[in-house]
C-alpha cells in the first residue's frame, strides 16, 4: 500500500479495527460507508451486501455484489456524479497516486452477538468503467481474486 500496514487480505476485522489500522484514529467519526484519506491517498469503502429494509434508507439501499472472483458491482453513494471532484478520483484514482480498498460484509448485524457486524478485506481494487450518475455503479477490479469461500457470499447472482 506504500506505507506500513497490519490488515492482511481476505481477513476480519471490525470497522474500528480497520480504520485504526489505516491511522486514522477517530473511527467514530465516520459515519458513511466510504472514507477518503488524504494523507494515505486512500478511498476506503465499507459494503454491507446484504441490506434490510428497516436499517437503510431508500438512498442507501446500494446494490453491491462481486461479478466474479476479480470483479466488483458498487454502487456510490446516491449523491455523488460521475463529473464531481469525487466521482473523478474514483475514475482517475490510478494516474492521480489514490488506492481504493475493499471491506465487505454479508449483514449489518453479527447474528451470534448482535453487534455489528465484521467487515473482510477483499484489498484493493482498480477502476474498470461506469455507468450512470447518482448513484455511479462502478466495476472494480480486485488486485487478488476473491477466494471461493467468500465468493458465494458477495455474488447475488449466484442461485440455490
Amino acid at each position: 500500500m506504500g506505507f506500513e500496514c497490519p490488515l492482511d487480505l481476505h481477513c476480519t476485522y471490525t470497522r474500528d479495527q480497520l480504520l485504526v489500522a489505516l491511522d486514522f484514529l477517530k473511527p467514530a467519526t465516520v459515519r458513511e460507508g466510504v472514507k477518503w484519506l488524504p494523507e494515505k491517498r486512500l478511498d476506503v469503502f465499507f459494503v454491507t451486501l446484504n441490506k434490510a429494509d428497516k436499517d437503510y434508507s431508500p438512498t442507501t439501499m446500494y446494490n453491491d455484489y462481486s461479478i466474479n472472483e476479480s470483479l466488483f458491482h458498487w454502487q456510490s453513494q446516491s449523491t455523488t456524479a460521475a463529473d464531481s471532484p469525487t466521482g473523478q478520483r474514483y475514475i482517475h484514482h490510478r494516474e492521480r497516486g489514490s488506492k481504493v480498498l475493499l471491506f465487505v460484509r454479508e449483514f449489518k448485524a453479527d447474528r451470534i452477538t448482535g453487534g455489528a457486524a465484521a467487515y473482510t478485506f477483499l484489498g484493493a481494487a482498480n477502476y474498470v468503467k461506469h455507468d450512470g450518475n447518482k448513484p455511479m455503479n462502478i466495476t472494480w477490479r480486485l488486485e487478488r481474486p476473491i477466494p471461493a469461500k467468500f465468493l458465494r457470499k458477495t455474488n447475488k447472482l449466484v442461485v440455490g
